[in-house]
Parts: C-alpha cells; structure tokens; sequence
C-alpha cells in the first residue's frame, strides 16, 4: 500500500489554496494530507489544510529554522514547501532530510543570488540575459541623479526595493506635483519626485532601491520546474497584457528563463519574470519559490505542484510538456471559506485516515484576484 505524502505550506500567499487543491487532485492518485502555518488565525490556507498551527511571532531566522524542524518532526512532514525564512531554511537541508523531511526549495547558494536584486542582475548579466538599465540607490541625492538620467535617455522612472517580492514598494516617479489628483480614486503607485526626495531628506535611516525604467507589458511570467541534477522538466510562460492573460512557449522568453533555472540551480519551482524594454524582453525579477499563479498551469493540462513533489520525493515526472495551451484568461474575485473558529479544529496525525477532500465547493481556477488580496 503506497503511504500518504505529508506536505506543510508555511506562511504563504493567499493564493496557494489552489496550490493545495492542486497536490490532493493529483493525477496519480495518491493521499496527500497537507499542514499549514500562519501568522493569521484566518489564513484561507488554514481552512484549507488538514492541520494547521498559529506562527509564533517574532523568532530569529535562527529560531525559526528550530521551530521547523520540530513541526516536520511532530508532524511527520515528507515535504516543506518553505516562504517565510526561505534562505534560512535551506542552509539547514542536511537537517531537515535527518527527520525524514524533504525541501521544495533550491539550494542555499541560489537563494543567495536572487535575495538581492542588484546581484541578480549582475549574475543573470554575465550569462548572457538581458536585464534593463539600474541604478543602486540610498540617499536622496543618488535618487535624484538616477531619475535624471534616465529621464534623459526619454525613461519613465520607477524604484522598487533592492530586496523584496510581490511589488511591494514598488513606485513610479512623476514630476506632477502633489495635488488632489493623487487622493481622487484608488491609490496609484504613482508618486511626485519632491515628495520622495523630502521623505528620504527627513528619513533617519537610509533606503536600498533599484532605481530604472518603467518596463512595458507584455509581462511574461515563467513558472520552471527543475530537477537536483540542474535539468530543466518544464517551462510554460503566463502572459499579463493589462487584464488579458494567457500562455506562450516562445524561446524569446523560455531561452533566458532556461539558462537562469539551469544555470543557477533553481531546483524545484521558480518563477522568471520578463517585461518589456524597447523592442527585447529583459528579466524583471526572479522569485524561488513557487508562483501565486502556478495553479492557472491547470489550464494548459498541467499539475506542476504535484510534478515538484514527486522530484522532491525523487520520484523524477521526466521531461513535462503541456499537452495544449490554454485559451486566453482574466482572473476574478471569488469567495474563499473560512472555518467558524479562528483556529482549525485539528486533527491527530497519527490517525490513520486518508486525506481530507477540499471544501465541497465548485473551484474559482482562475479567480486569484480575491485570494491575493488577503494579507500575507
């Protein structure tokens, strides 16, 4: 009789309900019981999990490397999936593996790479992908001097932290002045120069940010599956033009995305994000770990968490190639349920019961818009 596999998601996005769903509605059949961890009681990914626990607030990476561990023990993990502490994590791999646990996340000198954007771009450079014009910034007067250069060379100006993921802090730079067109509708990421400069000006620390052109859709984003042995077993393209979404195979973005998953060793799942400069595709960003959207790959015919936790498992799925693309797609707000406590109600791991189903609803496959919303 073939075992249950034993999965814990820790902290992750909103969005990985369907991640989740994905790995119990495997093609091979297999029990999959999954574990989940949060800073939030009402986490959909909580609901979702057959156990879950609450994160203790405020441990050291340090700590929390200790604190994983004993939950892949006690809960006798076969595979982690790891966000929060990602870097810390994986430095401990002979640890983990000790208590029968498995990473889905590359190696720690690959993590060490795409932590910082601006030693991304310098490696990604020098094996020949094209990245745009950057500038490291950290005072106010370096931010000004980027802007002007840019701006003379006809570019839009935007600056995003030198570290980070999800577009947070990300910012376009204006030289509209501050007005009430800037508190009409919904917030903008656009911002005036002045008031950026005075920020910083009064600011008592200084920031880290990757200062460079505002990049033009189309943004092609490429979900990699790669094996321990740096091979490449898949790479299908997202594209986002404004709300169109759909797929493509076209080398002008699977080439660069290959040469980074293989070149770096992004084992397991990895996301490559391309847009727009001039008339050539640069990379934007480079994220180890799983993508948000990984789950829309269902509709090209394709289960990539499944096929990551199988290589993690070292149970290799081969060389995968979607058996179609999917028509073009938007994505949608959509309920998600919660538990009525804001805790799950647990359940003993050593009961010997197979997985439980996921909630008797139909599946929003492409509704990420409401999920993602939710805080981290």
């Amino acid at each position: 009789m073939i075992s249950r596999v034993r999965v814990w998601l820790n902290r992750t996005y909103a969005e990985n309900v369907f991640f989740m769903d994905q790995l119990r509605k495997n093609p091979s059949d297999r029990a999959v019981e999954i574990h989940a961890t949060h800073g939030d009681a009402d986490s959909p990914v909580l609901a979702a999990a057959d156990t879950a626990d609450l994160e203790p607030e405020g441990l050291s990476p340090a700590g929390y490397v200790e604190y994983a561990l004993d939950q892949c023990q006690r809960r006798g993990i076969d595979v982690f999936v790891p966000r929060l502490h990602q870097s810390a994590i994986v430095a401990h791999r002979a640890d983990f593996a000790a208590v029968g646990t498995a990473l889905l996340a590359p190696p720690p000198e690959a993590v060490a790479v795409f932590e910082d954007k601006v030693i991304a771009y310098e490696a990604v450079q020098a094996v020949g992908v094209p990245v745009p014009p950057w500038f490291r910034v950290r005072s106010a007067d370096e931010l000004v001097a980027a802007v002007e250069e840019l701006e003379a060379d006809g570019h839009k100006a935007c600056f995003k932290p030198a570290s980070g993921a999800g577009g947070v802090g990300f910012r376009v730079i204006t030289r509209a002045p501050f007005s009430l067109s800037h508190l009409n509708g919904f917030p903008s990421p656009y911002v005036p120069l002045d008031v950026v400069v005075e920020a910083l000006t009064q600011a008592e620390e200084s920031v880290d940010w990757l200062v460079m052109p505002r990049l033009e859709q189309p943004e092609v984003s490429v979900d990699c599956l790669t094996g321990p042995d740096n091979r490449l077993r898949l790479a299908v393209g997202r594209t986002k033009n404004g709300r169109r979404r759909g797929f493509t195979l076209h080398e002008q973005w699977l080439e660069p995305a290959r040469l980074i998953a293989e070149g770096f060793g992004l084992h397991y799942l990895s996301n490559i994000q391309f847009r727009m400069f001039g008339d050539r595709p640069v990379l934007m960003d480079v994220n180890t770990r799983p993508a948000g959207g990984l789950h829309q790959l269902s509709l090209c015919g394709v289960n990539a968490p499944w096929a990551a936790v199988q290589l993690a498992l070292g149970e290799d799925p081969g060389v995968m190639a979607p058996p179609f693309l999917g028509q073009d797609y938007t994505v949608v707000s959509g309920p998600r349920p919660l538990r009525a406590v804001s805790l799950p109600q647990q359940r003993e791991v050593s009961e010997p019961l197979p997985a439980m189903p996921a909630p008797a609803m139909a599946e929003p496959v492409v509704s990420e818009a409401a999920a993602s919303a939710l805080p981290l």
